[in-house]
């Protein structure tokens, strides 16, 4: 007879199995729920092309109800699931209310300008939205913002998350500009999740590389606190 594992006993990451929390990825519903994320656009565009705006917000709304009973069924996270449901809900009826299928990124090309906005501000008060995130998901707690190098690579992550909203800011609004409905979709998917994965790694990469730089300095103020006084400061 084999015993149950004890929960202080660390798993083979080396962490306590308590302690083990998801992803960034993960609590954005994985990269499954990126890819449903797309199948709404994919549905809307051509239905709207063959049989006109009503019908295509009756197959976009069928879609998005599909891909959240599917998540449901498969016990996966619930959150992108709901989230996911109400943005194309939003997005349909900006597209009713314009009367133009274009009006279905809308909601979204705006969005994009939000996050952008809010992503350079953080940086700019000294609150990197990443670094703020990833501690409060890993429950680290705030004191990374007390070394300079570790709040610096917390700024570049930000950073790269501002330019991919940007960019997707500046692409899709031109294509609205010009009533492009199906190059909107196009762009959207193109600059949808595999940015999204492109952001995320970079994020991963520069916070690992935090992470190494604050344990020094920790070791280094632990060791001798004057010498590691260089490295830090109070924001």
């Amino acid at each position: 007879m084999t015993s149950s594992p004890d929960p202080s006993e660390p798993t083979l990451g080396g962490a306590p199995e308590s302690d083990v929390r998801p992803s960034v990825l993960e609590q954005m519903g994985g990269v499954s729920g990126l890819i449903y994320s797309t199948v709404p656009i994919v549905v809307f565009v051509p239905v709207n092309s063959a049989w006109g705006l009503t019908a295509a917000i009756v197959a976009a709304l069928i879609a998005a109800l599909a891909v959240f009973v599917i998540r449901l069924l498969r016990r996966e996270p619930l959150n992108p699931a709901i989230s996911g449901l109400i943005g194309v809900a939003i997005c349909v009826f900006i597209a009713y209310r314009t009367g133009d299928a274009k009006g279905y990124f809308l909601f979204g090309i705006w969005t994009t300008l939000a996050y952008a906005i809010v992503f350079v501000g953080s940086i700019l008060v000294r609150w990197p939205l990443v670094g703020v995130i990833w501690n409060l998901i890993s429950g680290e707690g705030m004191d990374w913002r007390r070394h300079r190098k570790t709040l610096r690579a917390y700024d570049l992550a930000t950073a790269f998350w501002a330019l991919v909203f940007a960019a997707r800011y500046l692409t899709q609004s031109e294509l609205y500009d010009h009533g492009s409905t199906g190059w909107l979709a196009v762009s959207r998917i193109a600059m949808g999740w595999p940015l999204t994965a492109l952001a995320v790694l970079a994020t991963v990469l520069l916070v690992r590389r935090a992470s190494k730089e604050e344990d020094r300095i920790v070791a280094d103020e632990q060791s001798d606190p004057e010498v590691a006084e260089t490295d830090t400061g109070r924001h």
